[in-house]
């Protein structure tokens, strides 16, 4: 059976379509997948995303496991600030991407994928057990709200929150917002600006009540998965399970900026991801446009010019903000240069496709 997010009972209430995602009943859609695609575009949209697991790692040695756990260096985030990391396996491949919080002094908060929670969790309490830190997985009590778009900040400044103008990207403060004690972020998965809201299970449904109440005039609509997908795949970003996994390492994603090799602290997989370093990866993530409207699909095979398979299609669809097809894939790195033309098999049809940089879209600034 699957379980229910805390605000089950509002998305019940919306109308919304409901599926399965990692053992959660979430919204996929509530009304048109692009009608709120476009509102996110354009104005803001709600989400929840109470499915993703919070795991606060504390102590006086914290950024020390972390710095073991990850791949990231965490003694250089500044409190206040959230990093996008990776935890890899020994071989070098990625068991989960998490934006880690530095929330206080000595104390941060990992937020992992749905369906690696267990994973994040088990790997996080291992690899800290030599440090002076404690693990404690907060996700069961802990709701999240995404209000994302380009009127969100205007949004939480109408409800009286302060400090929002110097509250940088990347970056998250405690603030009270409908009279409930949050961890906010400006952070998100739809390449807009946004905020990101970590509240307590039982005051969830409040918040999402007054957040919806306090965008009325912003046009604000709720949000489900099946656009959260589309966004993600405009702003360039990889999904877990789809340009990410075990059988990927951050370099073949082209993340290998994130990977802190130079620290003189080791990480766990460091020595595989030295090796790829030095070899270069047999396959690179590019971005993929292609002719007419039948979208690429994940699966699809990637074909060379003279029709020999080159690699693989990881995400694709007809892009609602810029009316093409647009498609991530893993291809050969001798056909990854940006301007190069490929093939994709659409079931059977070879589609004309040119590599072009990621991400696909970016927000006016």
């Amino acid at each position: 059976m699957s379980r229910h997010s805390p605000l089950h009972a509002v998305h019940e209430r919306l109308g919304a379509t409901m599926t399965d995602f990692a053992g959660w009943s979430m919204p996929v859609r509530y009304d048109s997948d692009l009608a709120e695609h476009h509102a996110v575009r354009q104005r803001a949209g709600l989400f929840d995303l109470s499915h993703m697991g919070e795991v606060e790692v504390r102590g006086p040695q914290a950024a020390d496991a972390l710095d073991h756990a990850f791949v990231g260096d965490f003694t250089r985030v500044a409190i206040g600030r959230a990093k996008y990391t990776m935890l890899c396996a020994e071989d070098g491949g990625v068991l989960d991407d998490v934006v880690v919080y530095h929330r206080d002094v000595d104390r941060y908060l990992v937020v992992a994928n749905a369906a690696n929670v267990a994973t994040v969790l088990r790997e996080v309490e291992r690899r800290s057990a030599p440090f002076d830190a404690e693990v404690v997985d907060h996700s069961d009590a802990t709701a999240l709200i995404a209000l994302q778009g380009p009127a969100s900040a205007e949004i939480l400044t109408g409800m009286g929150v302060p400090g929002l103008a110097d509250l940088r990207y990347y970056a998250g403060m405690e603030a009270d917002v409908a009279d409930a004690p949050v961890w906010l972020a400006r952070t998100g998965y739809t390449g807009e600006d946004g905020f990101e809201l970590y509240v307590d299970a039982g005051r969830a449904e409040a918040l999402w009540d007054a957040l919806f109440d306090a965008g009325r005039n912003a046009e604000v609509v709720p949000a489900g998965l099946a656009c959260r997908d589309t966004l993600r795949l405009e702003a360039g970003m990889p999904l877990y399970g789809q340009e990410l996994g075990t059988d990927r390492t951050p370099f073949d994603a082209g993340l290998g900026r994130i990977v802190a090799l130079s620290s003189s602290r080791g990480f766990v997989g460091r020595d595989a991801l030295v090796a790829v370093k030095e070899a270069g990866p047999a396959q690179q993530l590019v971005g993929l446009t292609t002719e007419g409207r039948r979208a690429p699909r994940t699966g699809y095979p990637v074909l060379a010019p003279d029709g020999s398979a080159v690699g693989e299609v990881t995400s694709g669809a007809l892009s609602p903000t810029l009316g093409i097809p647009i498609a991530m894939a893993y291809v050969d790195v001798d056909h990854a240069e940006v301007g190069g033309s490929l093939q994709v098999d659409v079931r059977g049809t070879a589609l004309p496709a040119t590599v072009v940089e990621l991400p696909f879209y970016r927000r006016p600034r």
